[in-house]
């Protein structure tokens, strides 16, 4: 069974910043890695992901602040979170897809979720 654990969220004061950690219990090495957030109320969102050859994409929300990287010796995703805002508070997920070389914002094309983390940023 495939899991996908993730780690490191936490609260924080806006400005701060957090790094999301999530292990898969697959070989990453060229799958398609993703983080996506849900926020109270809201749907969920693609906030940045990574292809099977290291391109990635972010959410406009988010550039230049969040950096999404992979470790693939130790199945690794990782987020480094920079100049946190309020509006970043929600529920973070990792997920994973097949590989490919493109990276991909579609949620339906990944098979695999973990969990969750909550990152909380306060004003």
């Amino acid at each position: 069974q495939v899991q996908l654990v993730e780690s490191g969220g936490g609260s924080v004061q806006a400005g701060g910043s957090l790094r999301l950690s999530c292990v898969a219990s697959i070989n990453i090495y060229r799958a398609r890695m993703g983080w996506f957030r849900q926020a109270p109320g809201k749907e969920r969102e693609g906030v940045a992901v990574i292809g099977g050859f290291g391109d990635t994409r972010y959410a406009d929300s988010v550039k230049g602040r969040f950096t999404i990287s992979k470790d693939n010796a130790k199945n690794t995703l990782y987020l480094q979170m920079g100049s946190l805002k309020p509006e970043d508070t929600a529920m973070y997920y990792c997920a994973a897809a097949p590989p490919a070389r493109q990276p991909t914002m579609t949620q339906e094309d990944y098979g695999y979720w973990g969990q969750g983390t909550q990152v909380t940023v306060s004003s």
